[in-house]
């Protein structure tokens, strides 16, 4: 009785967290107000208070995980309404989302070897950009830390998503279909939840380029990571 309670509080308060994050985000517009990072704070202050553990919390992130996948099946509603804008783009599109994979691990890579940083590490980092599931399998497959690349895949998305409409703004970048494919391609789920709340268009774009990445990204890792290895 008392664990259906814990799961049924721990899910009410994720729920809430976000509902009151993401109406504060659309309202002020401020990058830290993104509602990943409020709701994150906002639930472990909550956890804490109570004195929850994270094991107590299980549970409901674990239910709340198993929504992710009709989430993300859902993501092929506004890519279908836009699909003439992806038939139009659809060149652009491949070719910008290839350079952007390869330039976020390039950096990446490149900045770790400068601050020298392990081999382990650095293929464990490699694939932050990519959504969580096949960034882990990357991480696995390479020889990485599937735990420290989730952590990072989390961190990058969270980063992403708060910092980066405001630097597209800055960049004078206002274009709906730029806009998602920068999101969706650096910062994956996280950042195709922020493109949903500039419009279906951007959250379209990013949705397609978080898929994209990931399958570019796995199918380059092999020979990619390689050159900054050795």
């Amino acid at each position: 009785m008392m664990k259906a309670v814990i799961l049924a509080f721990s899910a009410v308060i994720t729920v809430s967290a976000y509902i009151g994050s993401r109406s504060l985000f659309l309202r002020y517009k401020h990058p830290l107000l993104n509602p990943v990072f409020v709701s994150t704070v906002v639930i472990i202050t909550i956890l804490k208070g109570v004195n929850l553990t994270f094991d107590d919390y299980q549970p409901a992130k674990e239910v709340m995980t198993f929504l992710l996948g009709p989430a993300t099946v859902a993501l092929a509603l506004p890519l279908y309404k836009n699909r003439k804008v992806l038939g139009s783009y659809a060149l652009p599109v491949f070719t910008g989302v290839a350079a952007g994979s390869l330039a976020t691990i390039a950096a990446v890579l490149l900045v770790g070897r400068i601050a020298g940083l392990s081999r382990g590490i650095l293929i464990s980092i490699a694939p932050k950009s990519v959504t969580a599931p096949i960034a882990v399998e990357i991480s696995r497959l390479a020889g990485g830390e599937p735990s420290l690349t989730a952590a990072f895949v989390v961190a990058t998305g969270m980063i992403g998503s708060m910092i980066g409409p405001a630097l597209l703004s800055r960049l004078k970048i206002g274009d709906p279909v730029a806009r998602g494919l920068a999101l969706g391609t650096t910062s994956h789920g996280q950042g195709t939840a922020i493109a949903l709340l500039e419009g279906e268009t951007q959250g379209a774009m990013a949705g397609i380029a978080m898929a994209i990445a990931a399958v570019f990204t796995a199918l380059i890792a092999p020979i990619y990571f390689p050159l900054f290895l050795h």
